[in-house]
């Protein structure tokens, strides 16, 4: 029976993905039905062996497999690792993500390519499920890939829009960059899992035992831990989008909002974190290398919080909070405390995806997301309003809502281990409060445009929302610490207070600047110019980035290679090789007269040079 669980829980979206085009290609409300049916499906299972383990009818760690990849030397089955942090992610992937699927009936319901949207949704849910999972790293990599594809296709959903469309390369092309590393790093791994090819592994559990026997005895130097390490954390750049690869995450905003939705709170940029966390074996004995990772995580969270403050995409605001809110969690990680960074992670899967609804809930009613064109959507648009101000509160870590106590549990970690990391993140917190805030008075309250003509979303949409916003306010209380193994209560006051202080500063300042108007912010700006430029070209990451493709990749090393391909391969070698043809045939041509004179004469000369020659050597 948890066989069967497990193996529906994996692969019921991959079912639905597969009978869409076969099925409801040209069906919509069908092709809805089967990508939220198989995705429901799949969180039926979750949930169903999530309560069989905290029961105790459950034995965790569970591994089962299949044969898949059976070479000489190379024997790597498809299997399922069950264990707390795996059930916890797939119960967030499918229960978020069916939330999503059913909301996106109403987003999408007039849009032309409804069916592939469904197919891509499906796809996409199955391959974060690949690397839920996956009991071993080639598996792994294979459901990172297929996150990969998916977010491109969707991100550019819309193709016939230019920006679309750049877009979507764009994550796909910056994630590529990232998975290079990150594949070195799992073919180092494989490679020092034994000195015999023949026992070679890629599996978790057998690396996990495997890795530290083998340091000690002497066979596996610590510091090449230490490289493999940096390797795989490539790949969390990419995927969760950490400095400096965090470029294509505000672009992805060109994408349909229950993608960017899915995208920001409950799979693609969540991989990384969970892959962190799922491998924080080989990290924890590092101090070197999670050093470095808390001070990625930490300058993430930081400077993406300021990009925030000057933007005025309703959506790109939002974008720039997640690029945040992932650094707090890498940072969580690099502090030693897995348990804190998949603490976060859940609670803001609950919030995020409740903020992007809301956002997809006003654009669909106003057809607009630029913050100055809105204004007053709290009389027209209530319960929208009303969820988008519980997700606010939630991210800016309002007393008793779920973001309270996940983003204090990392404040925590870093009183305790890291002092400056702290400040960083307690004042990344202030400027939390601060954009959101920001967002909220500028778009929700004040007088509305007359151009403006809002309207509540449909109940199909408002449902999710409703869903999120309870589990916004009650994830603090679901004891996901507790069930990932961290018993003791955590709630530390001094530090409470003084990132509670922070946030109420934060929140005063929008009030008066944005609500009350008693502080300009066009002076401010005015009195910080270079910095307020600095954060509206976005530090200078796309400047520096475009210049590196268009002068050192195209015109340096592309027109090295053209240069190289014209007068070597084409010029010399082919081209050569032609005209030394064409020149031998034209010589021998010349010989070959078909008069008997020139034959004759031929025939004669060589008997001269040869008694001449015969007369000399004597």
């Amino acid at each position: 029976m948890v066989a069967l669980l497990a193996w529906t829980l994996l692969l019921a979206p991959l079912a639905a993905a597969a009978s869409i085009p076969l099925l409801g290609l040209h069906r919509k409300r069908l092709s809805a039905a089967l990508a939220i049916g198989g995705l429901f499906l799949s969180f039926l299972c979750a949930a169903v062996l999530f309560l069989q383990a905290l029961g105790g009818r459950l034995t965790l760690p569970l591994e089962l497999s299949v044969a898949w990849i059976s070479l000489p030397d190379l024997a790597i089955p498809f299997g399922i690792l069950l264990d707390p942090l795996s059930l916890l992610m797939a119960l967030v992937v499918t229960g978020v993500g069916s939330a999503i699927f059913l909301y996106s009936t109403g987003y999408m319901a007039e849009d032309a390519g409804y069916s592939r949207y469904f197919t891509l949704l499906a796809l996409f849910a199955f391959s974060m499920l690949t690397i839920v999972l996956a009991n071993n790293w080639l598996e792994l990599f294979m459901g990172w890939e297929l996150v990969g594809f998916c977010s491109y296709a969707l991100i550019g959903h819309w193709y016939e829009k230019p920006s679309a469309a750049e877009a979507g390369k764009k994550a796909f092309m910056v994630n590529r960059v990232a998975d290079f590393g990150f594949m070195l790093g799992i073919l180092a791994l494989w490679a020092m899992s034994s000195p015999l090819a023949a026992e070679r592994t890629l599996n978790y559990q057998a690396l996990q035992a495997r890795l530290p026997q083998l340091v000690e005895m002497g066979w596996l130097a610590p510091h090449a831990l230490g490289l493999v390490g940096l390797l795989l954390f490539c790949g969390v750049l990419g995927k969760s989008a950490q400095m400096p690869l965090h470029v294509w995450l505000p672009d992805a905003m060109e994408g349909p909002t229950p993608v960017s939705a899915l995208i920001h709170a409950a799979t693609m940029v969540a991989a990384g974190v969970y892959m962190l966390c799922r491998t924080f074996w080989l990290f924890e004995p590092l101090p070197q290398i999670l050093a470095v990772i808390a001070w990625v995580g930490g300058a993430t969270a930081f400077f993406s919080a300021w990009l925030a403050v000057v933007e005025a995409d309703l959506k790109r605001i939002l974008a720039y909070s997640t690029l945040s809110q992932l650094g707090y969690m890498v940072m969580a990680v690099g502090l030693g405390g897995a348990v804190a960074g998949m603490y976060h992670l859940t609670t803001h899967a609950f919030f995020k995806a409740l903020l992007f609804l809301a956002a997809g809930s006003v654009i669909h009613g106003t057809r607009r997301q630029n913050i100055w064109e809105l204004g007053g959507l709290a009389r027209s648009m209530r319960w929208t309003s009303l969820a988008f101000l519980v997700g606010a509160l939630a991210l800016c870590g309002f007393p008793f809502l779920s973001g309270f106590f996940s983003k204090d549990e990392i404040l925590v970690l870093a009183h305790e281990h890291n002092r400056a990391l702290y400040w960083l993140g307690t004042v990344t917190a202030g400027l939390t409060a601060f954009y959101i805030a920001r967002a909220w008075f500028v778009a929700f309250t004040g007088t509305p445009s007359e151009r403006l003509h809002a309207h509540e979303s449909p109940l199909v949409m408002l449902g999710p929302l409703a869903l999120l916003a309870g589990l916004s306010i009650a994830g603090g209380y679901l004891g996901i610490p507790a069930f990932l193994g961290q018993h003791e209560g955590r709630l530390h006051l001094d530090v409470a207070a003084v990132s509670l202080s922070v946030v109420a500063a934060g929140l005063l300042l929008a009030w008066l600047i944005y609500a009350r108007r008693l502080i300009s912010a066009q002076e401010i700006a005015a009195r910080c110019r270079w910095f307020h430029q600095v954060l509206l070209q976005r530090y200078g990451f796309d400047n520096l980035y475009t210049w590196y493709v268009e002068q050192v990749q195209q015109r340096l090393f592309a027109g090295a290679c053209a240069l190289f391909e014209r007068a070597v391969i084409i010029g010399f070698a082919v081209n050569g090789t032609a005209r030394l043809t064409q020149t031998a045939g034209h010589v021998l041509r010349l010989c070959q007269t078909g008069k008997v004179q020139s034959y004759a004469l031929v025939f004669f000369s060589g008997i001269v040079v040869f008694l001449y020659l015969s007369t000399r050597l004597r």
